[in-house]
């Protein structure tokens, strides 16, 4: 029998950071991993370069339920208090993009951090180890501590007790580094809801009509704006979420900053609004003036100063006028050409799908926000229970407000279980 005051499952970012919190108050932590290593999708972020936070993180980068949640633990650990730890350890660091962070060398950097930062608590890192049953202990104190244990963990590795259990198993999300619906079926077992979970942060997947007309342009980039019609709150209100960001064809349909950041909010079903064009109020206006030539030849050249060539060719063979079955390609009428520019602001798309969990960043939904308490994390209806990390129901935009959601979840969960 291991006997323990916290017990994380799972080594990610959430669980490491709750763990060096919890043992730096002098708590006896012991951190549980069913993969053979700690921080594997830690690893892979931003190309092996790890966004470990972004400067800009503010609630209102958070999707949930309820919208406000985040709110208390996003100021009880900051962006700044993540950087000061970085610069702590000497990691060199640059700032691409609207305030995101990366490292210099690699993403290796930001784990031995957190390694280094749970050896000098004393944090026990457990790899390759299965829990098989938890339940809430009933057999009283822990033989050697004053300290009552709430929670018996049967594992691969033998039996554990635990004054507070940390769940920060993380989601569905890239199920080749070991994501599985653990979390979840943890919180179900002890009475909790789960919001309905999806894909987030994940390729969209064209309709058969548009992978015949775009796909074989995979490769070709542009800078778009974005929209859909995002469902707001409990009461699911509607608004309209829009991110101007780069947007890539793919063999299958749509990735890209900016779909990524869409395909969050997306739901089976519903379109996806596309400006091709941002910041371009008149595309053809030069076409418009007396005696200049009018034909598709001139609309394709003016296309091509603000499109990729290959994608203006394709849009205005896709988008032609056309007059009694036949294309109209000489004397583009005014009325055409603002159609024209309209429909080239407004390209409506409706997806068949996404690229599912295993291309997906993140996953949207989880264990839900009311079941929990904002300041600690930690359940409302099971004492000592925490919920922390991906596992819960806020999901960050991409450009390391997951990982920031992470640190600061798991932070406030150390600092009470």
């Amino acid at each position: 029998m291991t006997e323990v005051d916290v017990l994380i499952l799972g080594a990610g970012a959430a669980g490491l950071m709750c763990a060096i919190e919890a043992g730096r108050r002098g708590r006896r932590v012991l951190v549980l991993e069913h993969c053979d290593g700690p921080g594997k999708k830690i690893l892979i972020s931003g190309g092996g370069r790890c966004n470990f936070t972004n400067r800009h993180a503010e609630p209102e980068n958070f999707l949930s339920a309820n919208p406000h949640f985040a709110k208390s633990v996003l100021t009880r650990y900051t962006p700044q208090d993540f950087i000061a730890l970085v610069e702590k350890h000497g990691i060199a660091y640059h700032e691409k993009t609207l305030g995101q962070l990366f490292c210099d060398r690699s993403a290796h950097d930001i784990l031995n951090l957190l390694l280094g930062e749970c050896g000098e608590a004393n944090v026990r890192i457990q790899t390759a180890t299965q829990v098989l049953s938890v339940m809430r202990n009933t057999s009283g104190l822990n033989s050697s501590s004053s300290i009552a244990a709430r929670f018996r963990i049967e594992t691969t590795a033998g039996a554990v007790t635990a004054h507070s259990l940390v769940v920060a198993t993380g989601g569905l999300s890239i199920p080749r580094m070991g994501a599985t619906s653990f979390g979840y079926d943890l919180a179900n077992q002890f009475d909790h809801h789960i919001v309905e979970t999806r894909p987030g942060l994940v390729p969209l997947v064209f309709n058969a009509q548009d992978q015949a007309g775009w796909c074989d342009l995979a490769g070709v980039s542009t800078e778009v704006l974005a929209s859909v019609d995002e469902q707001i709150g409990r009461n699911k209100k509607t608004a309209l979420r829009s991110f101007r960001e780069k947007m890539l064809l793919t063999h299958r349909g749509l990735s890209g900053p900016a779909i990524l950041q869409i395909s969050s909010y997306w739901r089976p079903g519903k379109s996806v609004g596309v400006d091709l064009v941002p910041g371009h109020a008149s595309v053809f206006a030069s076409l418009v003036h007396p005696r200049t030539q009018r034909d598709l030849a001139a609309a394709s050249h003016a296309l091509r100063r603000v499109l990729p060539a290959r994608l203006a060719e394709r849009w205005l063979k896709l988008n032609a006028p056309v007059s009694h079955g036949k294309v109209v390609s000489d004397a583009l009428s005014n009325d055409t050409l603002a159609r024209l520019e309209q429909d080239l602001h407004a390209w409506h798309i409706l997806p068949a799908g996404t690229e599912g969990y295993d291309k997906a960043e993140v996953t949207v939904g989880g264990v839900d926000t009311d079941d929990l308490d904002a300041k600690t994390m930690q359940s409302r209806k099971i004492a000592g229970l925490y919920f922390i990390g991906e596992v819960v129901d806020v999901t960050g935009w991409l450009g390391g407000y997951n990982f920031q959601w992470a640190w600061a979840s798991g932070a406030c969960a150390g600092r009470s279980a």
